[in-house]
């Protein structure tokens, strides 16, 4: 054998360790939101948020998924969308994760995914019948001590507008919450975050959101290079974003959709910790 295919055998063995690892070692970004508005009830609260599972396992039964979200003690979860893929809709996955949820609160709104696929309808009833708060457009809310915070749900766009019209989804987000009227610390789930001056605008204290899957590929000094719906170079990929007392929660999701790989980018899941003023 020749010495170059030793380093092209080489080459191969670390370009397929790398993929791997980028698409499956899960990594936990914790961030902590101080307000006034947070009830003392409430301080010290969990919330871990997931987003864009796309049918993927991690691990038998999702067990390396699963431990990684019982470690943290959340004490609510937080589904903004597409749990399947509607190219190639798998149920077990979800059911493996949502058996493995035992007592904690989920709320979950649907993302794109679900609004193009025929197999929305099932998903639904899988989730409602495993204890899990599907939120269409309504608000909920969570009670501590008689004290409350405010949970708001929206349907993906894709539900009302096929065509992906922008105008006409940030027409139909800002009809739904307008008609919201929170009584304190006010939280939204939102599949969509190009949207995030539309929340804002209605001054809800945080967002959660999904979808861009992190930009898909980023590099260091660059950043996201392609996210759905926002093109090259996305405005929203992940992390945290401020406008005014807004603050937007941007998961770069767990799975993966049309491109199979991530780069740069591994799945992740979102913990945030609230602390009263």
């Amino acid at each position: 054998m020749k010495p170059w295919h030793f380093w092209l055998i080489g080459l191969v063995i670390f370009v397929v360790l790398f993929l791997y690892d980028q698409n499956n070692r899960i990594v936990i970004s914790k961030h902590r939101v101080k307000d006034i508005k947070v009830p003392s009830a409430f301080n010290g609260f969990k919330i871990l948020h997931l987003s864009d599972l796309h049918n993927k396992s991690f691990g038998k039964n999702q067990t390396q998924l699963l431990n990684k979200i019982h470690k943290l003690n959340p004490d609510i979860i937080l589904i903004t969308g597409d749990l399947i893929d509607r190219r190639r809709t798998d149920f077990k996955p979800v059911l493996n994760l949502l058996k493995g949820f035992h007592s904690i609160p989920v709320y979950y709104v649907p993302g794109n995914h679900e609004a193009w696929s025929d197999c929305y309808a099932q998903l639904k009833d899988i989730l409602i019948n495993h204890g899990v708060e599907v939120l269409e457009d309504e608000e909920r809310c969570i009670v501590r001590d008689d004290q409350k915070l405010f949970l708001y749900g929206l349907k993906d766009p894709g539900f009302y507008t096929k065509d992906d019209h922008k105008l006409k989804s940030r027409y139909q987000l800002d009809v739904h919450l307008k008609t919201w009227k929170p009584g304190g610390f006010s939280m939204l789930l939102s599949h969509r975050p190009e949207y995030f001056d539309v929340y804002a605008s209605h001054a809800i204290d945080i967002i959660f959101s999904g979808h861009a899957h992190g930009g898909q590929i980023r590099f260091p000094f660059i950043g996201a290079i392609l996210a759905p719906h926002q093109g090259f170079f996305p405005k929203y990929s992940a992390g945290m974003y401020q406008i005014n007392t807004s603050r937007l929660f941007l998961s770069r999701g767990l799975g993966n959709s049309l491109f199979p790989f991530r780069i740069f980018n591994q799945p992740e899941l979102i913990l945030v910790s609230l602390e009263s003023n």
